[in-house]
This record gives structure tokens, sequence and C-alpha cells, in this order.
């Protein structure tokens, strides 16, 4: 199921907060003629973008376990913490060493540091996996496949060639959700399979918006 929300900015009356104020022009779902050709090539800025060093595995997995420490109980997180202490001093350290000079020979691509951590351990599984090497036992905790059970997937891609684009949900009870935030409109483009209701996820999210917009002009929100 595909639903779609765009909401575009018309002319109003003065308003307590910053910036214009948007509502809603049209909410519809199903198919629509949203894409529109790019006379830019497909990774025509890939060259000047700047390339993003490998973190420290020590960082990597601190932050992961940084992230698990609100979903888990003391017993599960002492688990988790032997798995990353196994890993981060054992086949982590060689499957890294190894990502860092595979890094250093493909200069065309980059690896996302700062305050992340998934990509970094799924580029050390993906290795792993290549290499023919057991999965270590970090990757079969169920805490890490709970924590890569993303339900809600976003992304966004703000270009005067695109209106809005879509990808499908992560997981089967999973939303995927494209976004695009412009000048003077917004719009989203959400997807689902079977299990899951698209055109309410929609609603909620056009609920949500008519809230803020609300409570920017000063009036009560709507129950």
């Amino acid at each position: 199921m595909v639903a779609r929300l765009l909401l575009r900015a018309w002319p109003r009356g003065p308003a307590v907060g910053p910036g214009p104020l948007c509502r809603p022009l049209s909410a519809s779902s199903g198919s629509g003629e949203y894409l529109h050709r790019s006379i830019v090539p497909t990774m025509h800025y890939q060259d000047s973008l700047p390339r993003l060093p490998i973190p420290k595995l020590e960082d990597t997995i601190r932050r992961y376990l940084r992230a698990q420490k609100p979903l888990l109980d003391d017993g599960q997180f002492r688990k988790t913490e032997q798995f990353c202490k196994s890993f981060e001093n054992g086949i982590g350290k060689e499957l890294h060493e190894q990502l860092v000079a595979q890094d250093k020979q493909n200069k065309h691509t980059s690896y996302i540091s700062g305050q992340g951590f998934d990509r970094h351990l799924f580029a050390l599984r993906y290795l792993a996996a290549a290499k023919g090497i057991a999965l270590p036992e970090l990757y079969l905790d169920p805490a890490y496949g709970q924590i890569n059970h993303n339900i809600l997937s976003t992304s966004t891609l703000n270009s005067p060639a695109m209106n809005i684009g879509g990808f499908a949900p992560v997981v089967p009870d999973g939303f995927g959700i494209g976004y695009a935030v412009h000048d003077n409109w917004i719009g989203c483009s959400v997807s689902s399979y079977p299990g899951r209701n698209a055109r309410e996820f929609v609603q909620c999210v056009e609920k949500a918006l008519e809230d803020i917009f609300d409570a920017i002009e000063g009036k009560c929100i709507k129950t």
C-alpha cells in the first residue's frame, strides 16, 4: 500500500510564530505522477563529496552499547556487553583492519562516522560473510536483531528536479517514508506491506502537522 500527502503554502493573515505557515491543499492516496527527469546525471557530484573516515572500533562499540542501554534489562545488557568485548578483542579487530585496508583502496566511496554505529557494524558483518567467516556472536545476540528492526525507515532528497519519491519498508511490519521539505511546501510518500495501514499513517502525519500549525498560530490543539 502506498499513500501520499502533499501540503502547500497558501496566503494567511498575521500569525504568531516565525516563518510562513502551510495548510494542506490536497491529500491523496494511490499512484501519482510526482517524479520528474533530472538533467544532472546520477552520482554527478560524488567525486566532490568529502570522504568520511572509518571510526575506531572501540568508539563504535561504545556508541552501540549506549544505544542498547535503554532497551535492555541489567541481565540482557551484561550479556550484550560480553558479546561486544569478545567481538572487539577478537574477530571484530581483524575485520576492522581489513575494512580499513579496503577503504584505502577505494577512494570513490565513504563510510559514515560521527555518532553513528550501524553502518560500521553492518560493514564488518558484510565483510565476514564475504570472506566465509562464521557470523560472530555479536550479530546473533537478540539485542542486535531488536535494535536493527527499524519499523520507521525514513529518507529525504530535496531537489527542484523532484517533487517527491518513496521506497519500501525495511521490515514486514514497518513503514517506508520518503519526505521532502521545500520553501513553500512539504510532502511525504508512505509505503507498507499488508500488515500495516499506510493511509492511516498519512492521516496521523497530517493531524500532527495540523497540530503544529495550530500551536504556532496560538490556537488550541484539536483532539
